[in-house]
């Protein structure tokens, strides 16, 4: 019993020795501030959907200053560490995220704030730059390419051949996603790959089996 009691009270001294100054606190609040800064504004710089939303990036910028004060106290004193993880233990968040990309900015608040709370001040700022880096270095691979959605309505299925004619010709790949047969001619559904859509357009214009179509660019789940 002697030794564990010892070991429980290194640990308990351990957390109590530290103490959290005005000065402590200033610091990792105006580090925190710097980089939720930079974080918000590379979110609205390397944009990956076609729609911006504003309060998610308000709430990754905000996050790092919670989580920041949170990590300072629980190096105070060990039953605030031990009651903040039984409350975050109850805690749930039904919000559904559906862009992957976005969990990269909400792990990048957590890393903000996790870092900065222990003062590591180099890690975050080192680590936040390299991540800018690796972002835009993705952002422009294959840049201009974009996804569409080609609705095309036929006279009748012998068309189809010159259809697809010109997406072999003006597109990088494309997928039939259905034939739909009517008396008044053929609708087919594309989803295509191409950033000559102008130049599509224009020759899909010409074809006179095409009586209509539409050309819908898309990003993720989101259909403009």
């Amino acid at each position: 019993m002697g030794l564990i009691q010892g070991i429980l009270n290194h640990i308990s001294d351990s957390f109590q020795n530290q103490e959290i100054t005005t000065s402590m606190l200033l610091s990792v609040l105006v580090v925190v501030g710097v980089l939720a800064l930079y974080e918000f504004v590379v979110y609205q710089v390397i944009l990956h959907r076609s729609l911006y939303n504003k309060a998610f990036n308000i709430s990754i910028a905000v996050l790092p200053f919670f989580i920041s004060t949170i990590i300072l106290c629980l190096q105070s004193n060990l039953v605030i560490t031990l009651g903040t993880i039984g409350a975050l233990a109850i805690i749930r968040f039904r919000t559904a995220v559906k862009d992957p990309v976005d969990l990269i900015f909400i792990l990048w608040a957590i890393h903000i704030g996790i870092t900065c709370g222990c003062r590591l001040y180099e890690m975050a700022i080192v680590t936040s730059l390299i991540a800018t880096v690796v972002l835009v270095i993705l952002n422009h691979v294959n840049r201009g390419m974009r996804s569409h959605i080609l609705v095309v309505h036929c006279k009748s299925a012998e068309n189809e051949s010159a259809v697809t004619g010109l997406l072999d010709k003006y597109t990088r790949k494309y997928r039939v996603k259905s034939r739909n047969y009517t008396e008044k001619g053929m609708d087919f559904v594309f989803e295509i790959v191409t950033k000559e859509a102008g130049i599509l357009t224009g020759e899909m214009e010409k074809e006179t089996g095409i009586e209509r179509f539409s050309l819908m660019e898309y990003d993720s789940d989101d259909i403009l």
